[in-house]
C-alpha cells in the first residue's frame, strides 16, 4: 500500500448540520449568569453583542441545527476536508497504531476557524449588521474573519494580542488582505485598553483583554456586534463539521478511533473533532478516550479551578462556569498564541467535569519537536497549536509500540505554520525555551475569582 493514503468525501456528503452535544448530556450545562444579579442571562442580555439566531444557537437543546445553504456553498471551496493515515509517521515511530489525523489547513484562511467565521459573518449579515468587532490571539481567528466579513460585505476590526502581533506580521497582513483593521492589544482605542497600558505600557496582551476591547467596542455602537472564534456553545458547534466528516471518512477506511487528540485553547478545534464521537458515545455507542492537549504555560485544563468566572480582563462578560486561570491572567509569551487563554470553553470544561475526557500539557520546545518530525515524515508543517495535537498523537502511539497494542489514534491537525517560520527558526537555532507562568501571579489571579453565592 502506497504510503499516501487520504479519503476524500464528495462534496455531496457535506453536513447538512452542526451537531449540538447539549442535546447528548447527562448533566446540563451550569447557566451562564449575569455578572450585576447573578442570576441566569436571558436573550436579551447577548442582544447588543449577537444577532437573534446565533443567540437561539448558544442556548438550544437541540441535537442538530441546519447549516444554511449560502454557508454551505462557501464550505464547499475546501469541505469536506480530507482524512489522511499517517503512515510514514506510523512507520518513523514502528508503532503498530494507526494514526489518522483531519487535515484543516486546506482552508482559504490555513485553519479550522472558517468553519465558525463563515456563519457568523452569514448572520450578521442577514440581521443587518455590517460591522463586527472581534479578538484573535495568534491570527488565525482574526483572518477568519477577515475573510468572511469580505464575501459578506461586513467591516471587520480585530484587537491582536500584541505579542502575536508582534511575533506574526503576515498573518496580520493576510487581514489586511481581505480588508480588515488590525489593532495592537491592549490598544489606546478603548477604556479597557487604555486601562492596562496605564498600569503597564509595555503589557504583552493577552486574549481576556483582547475580547474585552472587542466587546467594549461592540457594546458601546450601535452598528458594530461582537464575534469571538472560540470558547461559546455556538461557536463549538459550527466546527463540528469536522468531526461529523472525520466520521464519514473512518467508515470508509474500515476504521473507528481508540483515542482522540485535539489542542485546546478556548475549545473550538478540540471540539470540533471530538465532540460528534462522544455523543454518538453517550447515546450507546463505541467508548473512545478523548485527550485534551494544551500548553504548559496556560494550563487551564490541567492547574485551573472549575468556577464562575469572566470570560475577559475588564469584566464586561456574563460569568460562565470554566476551568480557568483567573480573567486577570496574562499567560507568558509562547508562539502558540492561540492558545493563550486564561478560560476553557464551559462544554469542553463541563465534560471534564464528568470524566469523559483527559487533559494534559506539553511545553513549546517538545511540541515544536513533534512538528518538525511530523513535517518530516508527512509533508505538513504544522502551526505551533497543532503542534500541540501532534505531540500528544506521538506520546498515544509509543504507548502503542511499548504494550504492543493496535490502536486507532484520530487527532485533528487544525492548520498549518506557513506563517510561523519565524518560531520554527528560532527552535531549530536553539533560541526557542520553555517558558513558564508566575505562580504568585496565577496565585493571584484565582484568588480573584467573582464570589457565586
Amino acid at each position: 500500500m502506497s504510503d499516501a493514503v487520504k479519503f476524500v468525501l464528495d462534496e455531496s456528503r457535506l453536513p447538512r448540520s452542526w451537531y449540538n452535544l447539549q442535546a447528548d448530556l447527562p448533566v446540563p450545562l451550569p447557566p451562564v449568569l449575569h455578572p450585576g444579579t447573578q442570576k441566569p442571562i436571558g436573550p436579551s442580555d447577548l442582544a447588543p453583542l449577537f444577532p437573534e439566531e446565533l443567540i437561539r444557537q448558544e442556548v438550544s437543546l437541540e441535537r442538530e441545527i441546519e447549516i444554511p445553504g449560502p454557508v454551505r456553498d462557501i464550505y464547499r471551496q475546501w469541505r469536506p476536508s480530507p482524512l489522511y493515515r499517517a503512515r510514514r509517521l506510523e512507520k518513523a515511530l514502528q508503532t503498530p497504531a494507526r494514526i489518522y489525523y483531519k487535515w484543516e489547513g486546506v482552508s482559504p484562511a490555513g485553519s479550522h476557524k472558517p468553519n465558525t467565521a463563515v456563519p457568523q459573518a452569514f448572520y450578521n449579515r442577514e440581521a443587518g449588521i455590517r460591522r463586527i468587532a472581534t479578538e484573535t490571539g495568534a491570527g488565525q481567528w482574526g483572518s477568519s474573519l477577515a475573510f468572511a466579513g469580505a464575501l459578506f460585505g461586513i467591516d471587520v476590526t480585530v484587537y491582536m494580542v500584541r505579542v502575536s502581533y508582534n511575533q506574526k506580521p503576515y498573518r496580520r497582513a493576510l487581514m489586511e488582505t481581505w480588508g480588515a483593521r488590525c489593532v495592537a492589544s491592549p490598544s489606546m482605542e478603548t477604556e479597557s485598553g487604555r486601562a492596562i497600558l496605564a498600569l503597564r505600557p509595555d503589557h504583552p496582551g493577552s486574549l481576556g483583554i483582547a475580547i474585552s476591547e472587542a466587546v467594549e467596542v461592540a457594546a458601546k455602537s450601535d452598528d458594530t456586534k461582537y464575534a469571538l472564534g472560540s470558547v461559546l456553545n455556538h461557536v463549538l458547534m459550527h466546527q463540528t463539521v469536522i468531526g461529523l466528516e472525520a466520521m464519514e471518512q473512518l467508515e470508509m477506511a474500515g476504521d473507528y478511533p481508540d483515542v482522540i487528540v485535539g489542542c485546546t485553547g478556548g475549545g473550538s478545534n478540540f471540539a470540533g473533532i471530538a465532540f460528534p464521537f462522544l455523543g454518538a458515545q453517550l447515546r450507546g455507542g463505541r467508548k473512545v478516550r478523548i485527550v485534551a492537549v494544551e500548553p504548559a504555560a496556560c494550563p487551564s485544563l490541567t492547574r485551573g479551578k472549575y468556577a464562575y468566572d469572566y470570560g475577559d480582563t475588564a469584566h464586561l462578560t456574563p460569568l460562565v462556569k470554566m476551568h480557568t486561570l483567573g480573567s486577570t491572567f496574562t499567560p507568558p509569551g509562547f508562539h502558540a498564541g492561540g492558545l493563550r487563554y486564561h478560560g476553557m470553553a464551559p462544554l469542553v470544561s463541563h465534560v471534564q467535569e464528568l470524566g469523559l475526557i483527559e487533559p494534559v500539557s506539553f511545553h513549546q520546545t517538545a511540541c515544536f519537536q513533534a512538528g518538525l518530525q511530523f513535517a518530516r515524515t508527512e509533508g505538513i508543517l504544522p502551526a505551533p497549536e497543532a503542534n500541540h495535537a501532534v505531540v500528544a498523537a506521538i506520546q498515544e502511539a509509543v504507548k502503542c509500540r511499548e504494550s504492543g497494542t493496535a490502536k486507532t489514534i484520530l487527532f485533528n491537525l487544525c492548520g498549518h505554520g506557513h506563517f510561523d517560520m519565524q518560531a520554527y527558526m528560532d527552535f531549530m537555532a536553539g533560541k526557542l525555551t520553555d517558558l513558564e507562568y508566575d505562580p504568585t501571579e496565577l496565585a493571584m489571579a484565582l484568588a480573584g475569582l467573582p464570589s457565586v453565592t
